[in-house]
Parts: structure tokens; sequence; C-alpha cells
């Protein structure tokens, strides 16, 4: 367990350093001098020309877009440890507020792996294009974690996930078949997003970030059947365990191929397993089988470890109750 951690930081450590130096020695912006002291306003232009709005949320400074990969990393690597050896929901829901409140509605949804897919489908296809290191650091962090410990970002860090978490009242379990065939969205979702990116300059779209559900909520600002769409979605993660995760989310997929390769993931006490079964009811992602996880599916909420009798809050209960009957509880 130390092993693969240390192992997991070093590889995080080595990403980190090597987008600090290839930043430093290639991304550093050109010279640039404006010809003229202010753009041309409307009234000058004229035409019915609207000055359209200022781009939101403004770009930020070097130091800055570094913060925020050391802050996503950070988040990831203590999601992991919270989940994997402490086993502690509540803990975790306080990193998935600080996520949201961080990922989400301070930096507006820019913090974004999912969208990210079309910057780097861009940068394969386009020679001209060249992808921020920002932007190629977010991308490949969330992928890198996955192919040690599963789906970490998931767990307590991605925005979108989180705001679908904390709204989860009542959960309903969705048909085996019927959630596996909604599954099948991803798949057609990562495609157009794949394509569109590919196209040639006139003709790209980069649909991710055109039909995020939430981050107009995020921004406070957005096109109105979008934000509808978002609220809509948020009523739906009243009942159904994170729908946009499940069954819309391209980059999730690609999660779930990398953790197939873990070493390490999410298991229901293998050791000292009573086959119960309250792991599987308290899964609302249908990612408990035969009483045992299933890691590319499994989102890190740490539900299955708060429901357990060897692991969750009732541990004091039931060994004091053993300890009391005549027997130490061996009946």
């Amino acid at each position: 367990m130390i092993a693969a951690w240390r192992f997991t930081a070093l590889v995080i450590t080595i990403l980190l350093s090597t987008t600090l130096w290839t930043s430093s020695a290639f991304g550093q912006p050109a010279p640039y001098d404006r010809p003229v002291d202010a753009a041309p306003q409307a009234k000058n232009i004229g035409g019915g020309y609207i000055t359209p709005e200022v781009q939101k949320p403004l770009p930020r400074s070097y130091w800055l877009e570094v913060l925020d990969v050391a802050l996503l990393a950070a988040a990831m690597i203590l999601v992991s440890w919270l989940v994997l050896r402490r086993r502690n929901r509540a803990w975790l829901l306080l990193v998935t507020i600080a996520s949201l409140a961080y990922f989400g509605f301070y930096r507006e949804g820019c913090v974004c792996p999912i969208g990210s897919i079309q910057n780097v489908v861009v940068a394969l296809t386009d020679p001209e294009y060249s992808i921020p290191i920002f932007v190629t650091a977010i991308f490949f962090l969330p992928l890198f974690m996955a192919l040690f410990v599963g789906r970490a970002f998931c767990g307590g860090v991605c925005p979108l996930g989180a705001i679908q978490e904390l709204v989860l009242l009542k959960p309903v379990r969705v048909p085996r078949r019927l959630d596996r065939t909604l599954g099948l969205l991803k798949y057609v979702y990562l495609a157009l997003a794949i394509w569109y990116a590919a196209q040639p300059i006139a003709d790209r779209d980069f649909v991710i970030c055109r039909f995020d559900p939430f981050v107009s909520i995020f921004r406070r600002t957005g096109f109105a059947h979008m934000i509808g769409i978002g609220i809509g979605l948020l009523a739906l993660s009243m009942f159904v365990g994170r729908p946009y995760c499940r069954y819309l989310c391209p980059y999730g997929e690609l999660l779930s191929w990398c953790t197939r390769f873990a070493s390490r993931g999410v298991t229901i006490t293998p050791d000292k397993e009573i086959d119960c079964g309250l792991c599987a009811d308290a899964c609302p992602y249908g990612a408990i089988e035969k009483n045992r996880a299933v890691r590319k599916s499994c989102l890190y909420c740490a539900r299955c470890y708060a429901s357990c009798p060897r692991t969750g809050p009732m541990v004091p209960t039931v060994r004091s109750e053993a300890a009391a009957s005549p027997d130490g509880g061996r009946s």
C-alpha cells in the first residue's frame, strides 16, 4: 500500500515538474504591441453592431493556473486516502463541498478534464493548434490517478459529480438492463465530441463545452434553456444517482477504461466480509455486484463504507453488543 502511494506521488510530481519546465521553456507568450490605444466601439462601427460581452471567466496568470493543477492533484490524493485508507464518507463529503465551491462556483467550471478532451483531439488533428500545457495537465492527471487507484476524480473532486452527489436524497434503483442501455449514450456523446473537434477550423465545434448542463449554473449566466437543462438534471439527481456521470459524461468513460488497470480500488472488506448485502443496498450507482465492488463503475462515494457494520458508523455498536453477549458475539 505504502509503495503504491509513493509511486503515485512520484508520477504526479514528475508530471507537474515536466509541466512547469515545459511551460517555462516553450509556453511564454510572444511580445505583442497593440497597434491602437482602444478597440473600436459600437458607435464608431455602426450598422447595428453590438459589442460582445467580455469573455467570462477572464484569463488567469500562469502561476494561478499552476495552482489549479496543484490543487487538482492534491484533492485527488486526499480523496484516495479518505476512501481507500480511512473509508470515511463524512470527511469525503467535506472535500466534495470544497471542490464544488472552488472548482465549480469559484473557478466557474474551467478546471475541466471533460472539456479538455476536445483540446486534445484538436492538437492531434490540427498541426497549427498548440494545446496549452495547463489543459494538458488537467486532462491527464485524473487518468494517471485512475491507472493506480481508480476514479478518485469522480469521488469528490469533479464539480459536476459533486453537485449531483450533494442533492441525492432518496435514490431509486435503476433496472440493470436499462442502466446498461443508457450507459451507451456516453459513447455516442464521446464520438460526437471527437468528430466535431476534429473538423477544420471553419466547422469545428466544442460540443461538450457548449452543452455542459452545469456550467451555466456555476457561472450564474448563460442561455435559459441550458440553465433549465441543468436544473432538470439536478432535480433528477435527487432520485437517480448522478445521471450525467453515469449516462452522459464522456470523460468518465475514459476513466473507466483506465481503472481496469488499477492495482488499488474500492473493496468491500474482503478479509472480513459477512455478505450482509447492506453495501449493495447503499450504492445508488449499481457499482456493487454479488456483494463486491465493480471498480470501473465505482464513483468513490464511500456510501458502502458508511453502511458497513464492519467499517461504518455501526462498528462501535456491533462491538459493544458482541462484548456484552455471553458467548462474545460468536453465536
